[in-house]
């Protein structure tokens, strides 16, 4: 309730005047005037019960203060505030220097990094069914990488702009919802959910990456994002760390952190941060339902960091060609109904590809690839990426009820 009600009675106050004095009978029954009592160390029974509820008083702030993530401020010259925790898992100290005053790690935090965190709005023009053309646009967040451009976001964030032959990404920096830089795709990893764009930019805020490998349940996290696209860009939240090594998918051996703090789908691709603003994970999912809500997901950012420096070195590099498209009807959901193995389900083969001149056929599932099971669609094109052109790989094929050993020697995508 955003107003409180006050419930004032009126009692009757009843006054009593001091009784009349009298002389005390000091006959045989008399008792003189006892001490305090003390307890079995000599403190006094009043001592004591303020003692306690000075103990009492104490317990509960401090209470309040771990629930709240304050830990211990040091504010020092100018407009610089130094935020200390004390006693961490390895004994050390937390430090965060900002620009300004701030009263919580959560603010700390959001004054470090908000400028790190980006707005991303897609467009594309999509034909209706009456032939006329409209446009669809999905927004989110990313997250800066380098000063020269580079940022981090979700594939699914931008998958339909990669998807469409007619589209754009746009960029929105800090509070800025009027200015957008146009991005280009650097690359992308659809197994975990990861892509890498670039804008035309220059001293930009990159994020300072912390270490997913030595992470505790019961942690304190913040996150930053859009959680409700450009309107709300740069929205924080907090919570803790809830889960470690999650897995959301049984199609997917991508493990995930697990944290309460709110994440909505605007939130895809921002930033999930420990209490030294450092960038722990990705924010990727959001279980929506009666039965998990609350329940928010992000990639470790040592995954994040590998999968996207992968991306960078190789941006200008010919890739390894297997001249296949695949259908993405067929999840392993769909696959598993028709009592199919789970697979990527070739829709169509390029005359004169690698594929073709190993015989692979339209209808195919591809159930294995260089020693990884296929078990989802999305898992083919990474593991594709990870070889190199002219690479000899082993390939399992189903077919008519059976499963086939094949040998492919791959081309280059610029070949």
């Amino acid at each position: 309730m955003n107003d409180f009600e006050n419930n004032n009675q009126n009692g009757t106050n009843n006054f009593y005047s001091a009784p009349p004095t009298y002389t005390p009978n000091f006959g045989s029954g008399y008792i003189p005037p006892q001490k305090p009592k003390k307890d079995k160390k000599g403190h006094s029974t009043a001592v004591v019960i303020i003692a306690c509820v000075l103990a009492a008083v104490i317990g509960a702030a401090s209470g309040i203060v771990a629930l709240l993530g304050v830990y211990n401020f040091n504010i020092i010259s100018g407009d610089t505030t130094t935020i200390t925790q004390q006693g961490g898992a390895d004994n050390s100290n937390i430090t965060i220097n900002v620009d300004e005053d701030a009263a919580s790690i959560a603010e700390a935090v959001a004054l470090k990094c908000s400028d790190s965190v980006v707005g991303i709005r897609t467009t594309t023009s999509v034909t209706s069914f009456f032939g006329g053309a409209q446009e669809q646009s999905g927004e989110g967040s990313g997250v800066v990488y380098t000063k020269g451009g580079y940022i981090i976001t979700n594939y699914h964030v931008i998958g339909g702009a990669v998807e469409a032959s007619n589209s754009k990404i746009d960029v929105f920096i800090g509070d800025n919802k009027s200015t957008s830089y146009p991005a280009t795709v650097v690359g992308y990893n659809i197994s975990y959910d990861l892509a890498v764009i670039k804008i035309d930019a220059k001293n930009l805020n990159p994020v300072t990456l912390g270490n997913s490998d030595k992470l505790n349940v019961g942690q304190y996290v913040i996150t930053i994002g859009a959680p409700g696209g450009l309107e709300f860009m740069g929205s924080v939240t907090y919570g803790i760390i809830s889960g470690l090594d999650r897995t959301v998918s049984t199609d997917s051996q991508l493990k995930l952190i697990q944290t309460d703090a709110a994440i909505n789908p605007g939130n895809s691709g921002g930033a999930l941060l420990n209490a030294k603003g450092e960038l722990i994970g990705i924010n990727s999912s959001k279980i929506v339902s009666e039965e998990f809500e609350g329940m928010g997901f992000a990639i470790p950012a040592n995954a994040v960091k590998e999968k996207c420096d992968k991306i960078i070195s190789r941006k200008s590099d010919s890739q390894a060609y297997l001249g296949i498209s695949i259908s993405k009807t067929y999840t392993a959901e769909v696959l598993a109904f028709y009592g199919y193995p789970s697979g990527a389900v070739v829709s169509s083969v390029a005359d004169g590809s690698p594929a073709a001149n190993a015989g692979i056929e339209r209808g195919d599932i591809i159930t294995e690839f260089n020693g990884t099971k296929i078990t989802e669609y999305t898992v083919l094109s990474d593991v594709l990426y990870d070889c190199e052109p002219n690479d000899t790989v082993p390939i399992t094929i189903y077919r008519n009820g059976k499963e086939y050993p094949v040998e492919i020697t791959l081309t280059s995508t610029g070949s």
